[in-house]
């Protein structure tokens, strides 16, 4: 039997990622970056979200192999590769850290990986500040035309590379086109709201959501309201959930027609009529779907919640205006241009990334766009608090717990510290009350 051509030869591509939703976007990136179905490995960085085995099933992304590691493996595994892809889907200070690493560990070599990487969700805060931290990366891919543009001004303005920015969608923008006419044939009428870790961000801010959401399947008992969250008590999620919903939600005062609902956030819009979020990236998908949206008000339209994106969306709405049947409807104008809906999104990521395979003088060495000259104090800080030197040389070998960095010890006993006081509060004080009451 003949061996297969470049052109059809499965790539290999190395997927790395630190939390549940960015090991989502990475995987589901690579799963359509290549000409054909590629080898997917993924290496989890060791740290505050790890996902677990659990969360992992939820997201469902396809991979050959999964492993969890500190940097300082990950690079020493990496450095040998002879990958055709790495996507990077990290928060932006350890994506600009690793670039530096393999820049260090990929040096001398005739040729190297191209490097991906971009954003998991809607970019609504930091633009400049997370985008400079991904640039260096041979691909950055931007979700939206908006992005794009947006995207290119800033990289034109510090003198890098805008045609490094690759217009694409979100990877999990799928799933079948709603068929309004289920309602009433096939299942009540269903409201689900989309839950957020971290926004709102009070107690009582989330227990008003929660609230609302009870208040409307009681004033609409025909209907079935869905109160999808993000993880399970104790889970822990790419953003920090200091109140969790669990925890707001009393039992004994919760209508037959409300559901709590977990994992896969497809199967959960396949029986949704009318998604409600503040500003979760979950409205794309509904949107993307044709399901009727709205982006809540309730809470004041803000850059701290990133429901700002969604003005001129036709989404924005609050919750009394659900209550009195309202239904919002998404501009089709402001649909294309976010994103939400694009025939081929990933054709261009496709060329490029093909290209660049193909012609490794195109890809010479990773050059972060942060360096020594540029930042002389912001750099050496930003490489530590990720474990490696200023040259992207690890500091220590894994685990990160004997990293020489003071700093880096005392975020992880305050991670410890703020686990152990989660548990306390939700688990341990209600019990004692309990049996205070005996």
């Amino acid at each position: 039997m003949s061996a297969p051509s470049p052109e059809t030869a499965p790539w290999s591509v190395h997927v790395v990622a630190d939390s549940d939703t960015r090991w989502k976007w990475g995987a589901s990136i690579a799963d359509r970056l290549a000409p054909v179905p590629a080898h997917i490995h993924g290496h989890l960085l060791i740290g505050r979200a790890t996902p677990n085995g659990q969360q992992l099933a939820d997201v469902g992304a396809r991979a050959d192999t999964v492993r969890r590691v500190g940097i300082a493996q990950l690079l020493a595994d990496l450095a040998g590769t002879d990958a055709e892809v790495v996507v990077l889907s990290c928060v932006g200070g350890t994506i600009h850290s690793l670039m530096h690493g393999l820049a260090r560990a990929w040096a001398g070599r005739a040729t190297r990986p191209v490097v991906v990487t971009g954003y998991v969700g809607v970019v609504y805060e930091r633009l400049v500040d997370g985008l400079l931290l991904r640039t260096g990366a041979d691909v950055i891919l931007a979700n939206c035309a908006n992005d794009a543009r947006r995207f290119r001004d800033v990289l034109a303005a510090v003198g890098a590379e805008p045609d490094d920015v690759v217009r694409t969608a979100l990877p999990y923008l799928d799933g079948a086109t709603y068929d309004g006419a289920a309602a009433g044939r096939d299942r009540p009428f269903t409201v689900t709201l989309v839950a957020q870790p971290s926004v709102p961000a009070t107690r009582s801010e989330r227990r008003y959501a929660l609230g609302q959401a009870v208040a409307h399947a009681v004033a609409h008992p025909e209907r079935h309201v869905i109160v999808k969250l993000r993880g399970r008590l104790g889970e822990q999620t790419t953003h920090v959930e200091r109140h969790h919903y669990t925890d707001l939600l009393p039992g004994d005062e919760v209508p037959d027609n409300v559901e709590i609902a977990y994992g896969s956030m497809t199967d959960v819009l396949d029986r949704t009529d009318l998604c409600v979020t503040v500003s979760s990236t979950a409205a794309l998908e509904a949107m993307h779907r044709g399901i009727p949206t709205g982006i809540l008000t309730d809470f004041g339209v803000r850059e701290a919640l990133g429901n700002q994106v969604f003005l001129h969306s036709g989404a924005l709405i609050s919750w009394p205006a659900l209550h009195a049947g309202d239904i919002p409807k998404t501009d089709p104008e402001w649909a294309a241009d976010n994103g939400v809906r694009d025939d081929e999104p990933y054709t261009a990521l496709q060329e490029r990334v093909a290209e660049l395979v193909a012609n490794p003088e195109l890809r010479p060495r990773l050059r972060p766009w942060l360096d020594p000259d540029r930042a002389p104090y912001y750099l050496p800080r930003l490489l530590r608090r990720n474990g490696l030197d200023v040259d992207g040389t690890a500091l220590v070998s894994d685990p990160a717990w004997r990293s020489a960095d003071p700093g880096l010890r005392r975020r992880m006993i305050r991670a410890t510290a703020r686990k152990a006081y989660r548990v306390g509060v939700r688990t341990v004080e209600p019990r004692i009350r309990k049996w205070a009451q005996l």
